[in-house]
């Protein structure tokens, strides 16, 4: 018997009647797995950045950073010998350019730091020159990005100093300063300058106030008093129109320094210890801190949306304050931990997850401090992006180089675009008066000098000091200062009157004063004039002195009484030709 065989099918939600699967809507399954891409600060975060990149499905990111090689020199190439500052603040302790490189080391008998030469390699002599000015520990310096030879230090005794470097470095301790900066009722432990303005500074005391000054004049432009507690970090925005910190109440603050407003705050880390934040080449800010359970973190947050950091990234269980060091024209950060023997770095894209880890530089030593050089200072011959100067405990200064290897020798145009330049964009009445510009750039394959591994610059700028008259001085403090300027006035005019009368060159008929003196380098204009100023005081003690002499003289004849004179008859025993030989 044939039986008819039938298939049996069960209902399937998948098919339709006609059995078939209906076809799915790939834009719908695409909203669905980018969902998370519409939140808003993302999509602002992507427009921070000029460049978007295509939507990239590679498993391995491309980047041209992604084998940046870490290199430390040979002993003989580093800095030995240096007694580094035992402070506990915490504080890079040390500063580069690319003419010289300054540490904070230990002084008796107040603060000071040293400054070498970058030629100047090798073990450093025990009494080598210091520019020890301060009463107290010396806790930060910076260099003005503007003149490579003047640099700025704060320090316990509550007072800022501004020191002029000569060319190749001090031959003898330096201890007067251009000028003396004088606010702060506590320690000083912030110095920073701006980055477009001329000779405008920032300064950060531990009596919870910032102070903006005009060093050209020695004066408080601004005063910001809106930190509750002390202030750990701060830092200027690209143009220097706003200023990001970070305090010790665990709050980071984005304020306009003109206006003296905070415009946006909230916590930056939930733990207790120091945190720091820098801004961003686009805008973004990007701090280092510590979670609840003491783990360090990382977070990259927009200024608009403090509260909701975009990417928060634990690294490991760590005791020392990370130092975020940021390159603008690589869009690189470097993470140096005080205390740790690594320096991790990453690389912020508009492309989740924002921030990517590229590698480590391992060594086998902990690091006290670091310094980064600016880019101007780093040699493109051999595709250098990066130098770090790392002071470790044994007095040890190891230069580290991070280079992006090459074949080519020709110069490489995406490894270096155009970096910030020694030049300003403003002056300091410009920015006060509310102007921005971007900063002034400098393309390292036209100007760049490759003079001790990069670009030096080639004018040695003297800082001059005007001091402006104080409109808060009472009547007293104005007419000393009119008093004193009376005094400059005739000391002028007497030097005038004391030069000597022109000789007449007989060939010529005219006066031989007539040429132009030859000008003299302004540091030796100064060193004279000091000689000069101390040959006269040492005139005025020996006229004090034979004044006083002779004072005495006469006391003494006033008291001894006078010699009778001889008799005619008797001979003059006391005369030198009555004399025996041995009693002349």
């Amino acid at each position: 018997m044939d039986m008819e065989v039938t298939e049996i099918k069960r209902p399937n939600s998948f098919s339709n009647k006609s059995g078939k699967r209906p076809q799915v809507s790939k834009r719908y399954s695409r909203e669905r797995c980018y969902s998370f891409g519409s939140r808003p600060s993302i999509e602002k975060l992507r427009d921070n950045f000029v460049d978007r990149p295509k939507m990239s499905f590679r498993v391995v990111r491309s980047s041209k950073f992604r084998h940046v090689y870490g290199q430390a020199l040979k002993r003989e190439q580093c800095y030995d010998n240096i007694r580094v500052s035992k402070s506990s603040w915490d504080s890079t302790f040390c500063a580069v350019n690319p003419k010289f490189l300054a540490i904070i080391v230990e002084s008796a008998g107040g603060g000071a730091f040293i400054v070498l030469p970058h030629n100047k390699v090798g073990r450093i002599p025990a009494d080598h020159p210091l520019v020890g000015g301060h009463k107290g520990p010396v806790l930060d310096i910076a260099w003005c990005p503007h003149n490579d030879n003047v640099i700025a230090s704060g320090s316990e005794d509550c007072v800022v100093k501004v020191w002029q470097i000569p060319d190749g470095g001090i031959s003898r301790t330096l201890t007067e300063p251009v000028v003396d900066l004088v606010y702060h009722q506590r320690r000083v432990g912030l110095v920073l300058w701006h980055p477009t303005a001329q000779n405008v500074l920032l300064t950060a005391g531990s009596d919870n106030q910032i102070a903006i000054w005009n060093v050209g004049t020695g004066e408080v432009l601004i005063s910001l008093d809106c930190h509750p507690d002390l202030i750990y970090s701060a830092c200027w925005n690209w143009t220097g129109s706003k200023l990001v910190t970070t305090c010790r109440d665990k709050k980071i603050r984005i304020i306009d320094p003109r206006k003296g407003e905070v415009e946006s705050e909230a916590i930056a880390h939930e733990g207790s210890k120091a945190s720091r934040a820098i801004f961003l080449k686009h805008g973004l800010v990007f701090t280092t801190g510590f979670s609840r359970m003491s783990e360090r973190q990382y977070t990259l947050r927009t200024p608009d949306a403090l509260n909701e950091p975009i990417v928060t990234v634990e690294i490991d269980t760590s005791n020392g304050v990370m130092f975020p060091l940021y390159d603008p024209d690589t869009n690189l950060i470097y993470l140096c931990g005080k205390g740790d023997s690594v320096i991790r770095y990453f690389e912020v894209t508009p492309e989740p997850p924002f921030v990517h880890y590229i590698n480590t530089f391992q060594t086998p030593d902990p690091q006290r401090g670091i310094g980064m050089m600016p880019k101007r200072g780093c040699d493109v011959a051999t595709c250098e992006i990066s130098k770090f100067y790392r002071l470790n405990n044994s007095g040890l200064c190891q230069v580290v180089s991070m280079t992006v290897p090459r074949k080519s020798e020709l110069f490489q145009e995406d490894l270096y675009p155009d970096t910030l330049s020694d030049e300003a964009s403003l002056t300091a009445d410009e920015w006060l008066s509310g102007e921005d510009a971007e900063p002034c750039t400098m393309s390292l394959k036209e100007r760049a000098l490759v003079v001790q591994g990069g670009y030096v610059s080639g004018r040695a700028q003297q800082l001059t000091v005007t001091k402006r008259t104080n409109a808060l001085a009472t009547g007293k403090d104005r007419e000393k200062e009119k008093e004193r300027e009376r005094e400059r006035r005739r000391d002028e005019e007497d030097k005038d009157n004391r030069s000597p009368t022109p000789r007449v060159d007989s060939h010529a008929g005219t006066p031989a004063s007539a040429t132009p003196p030859p000008t003299l380098n302004p540091l030796v204009e100064k060193q004279l004039s000091d000689l000069a100023d101390e040959i006269r005081k040492l005139k005025s003690v020996v006229v004090k002195q034979e004044n006083r002499i002779r004072a005495l003289e006469a006391t003494v004849k006033s008291l001894i009484p006078p010699i009778p004179s001889p008799a005619p008859d008797q001979p003059d025993h006391n005369h030198e030709e009555n004399m025996a030989p041995d009693e002349v």
